[in-house]
């Protein structure tokens, strides 16, 4: 072999590599290093744990308080706290921290496809973790915050209304990234804004989920995914009615702000720095 062989098959086993680390494919364009790809990761699932800690944490501290934790209080706590996420590190990923967002951000071509498969992961684990630590911390009370339809409400039922609701949820985070409504760091309180008030008027029906790595965290750890199929198919389901009711309401993908926000600006703060 000659040794410009050799140093192909090097190179060739060093791209594999860092694919690995990127978690992308290893035919993927390098638009940035492998570091920088962690730091959107670590940005997903962070922000993940700690919104998934703040919705299910919040029906675990009520079980555990003998019920000191209004629902009102329950269902803000999550619209607080993303709205928290998004202003401390959504330049470094976007902070999706929901696969709907993400296949929503994917499919008006704002976001790379290659980056999805790490982000859900991401955003799964998170939440997973953010479940452990309430189980171990605080016992397994309260379900663990799991999101199941409210009693006398058929699955159908439930199924239809975090459709809608994640309709909503996908159409305002798409609107209010895109150029021509582009309001910066406003769009976080939008976003904050309109979970909580789903929450407020439709926990009871479907517990307002929207978000299926919200679902799974409970879930896995639980070991009871008898309704964890409605959480994935309505947020999915309805992130598709969103990306097609903004092409209505903005025509075609291409915008280069809606970018910006949906795979973060790491490498412009990094350029200034």
């Amino acid at each position: 072999m000659t040794e410009p062989q050799r140093q192909g098959q090097a190179h060739e086993r060093i791209g594999w590599r860092r694919a690995a680390l990127a978690l992308e494919p290893p035919t993927a364009p390098r638009g940035d290093e492998p570091g920088l790809q962690w730091r959107r990761l670590f940005s997903e699932a962070f922000g993940t744990f700690l919104l998934v800690l703040a919705a299910s944490g919040a029906e675990v501290v009520n079980a555990k308080s003998g019920g000191e934790v209004g629902r009102a209080a329950a269902v803000t706590a999550p619209g607080v706290t993303v709205m928290a996420v998004i202003l401390f590190m959504g330049s470094v990923s976007g902070a999706h921290l929901n696969p709907a967002v993400t296949l929503g951000f994917t499919l008006r071509r704002d976001f790379p496809w290659r980056r999805v498969p790490g982000y859900v992961l991401m955003q799964l684990a998170g939440a997973a973790l953010a479940c452990l630590f309430l189980r171990l911390s605080l016992g397994d009370v309260g379900g663990l915050g799991a999101t199941v339809p409210g009693r006398g409400i058929s699955d159908t039922q439930a199924l239809l209304i975090e459709i809608v609701l994640t309709v909503g949820l996908v159409s305002t985070i798409l609107g209010t990234s895109s150029g021509a409504q582009n309001v910066g760091p406003l769009s976080a309180l939008a976003i904050g804004g309109y979970i909580a008030l789903a929450g407020l008027w439709s926990s009871p029906i479907s517990g307002a989920s929207m978000n299926p790595a919200r679902s799974f965290g409970p879930d896995v750890i639980t070991g009871d995914y008898r309704h964890l199929w409605l959480y994935i198919v309505g947020p999915i389901v309805g992130a598709l009615i969103a990306v097609a009711f903004a092409w209505v309401l903005r025509g075609p993908a291409g915008d280069a702000a809606a970018a910006r926000a949906a795979r973060g600006r790491i490498e412009e703060h990094l350029r200034r720095d």
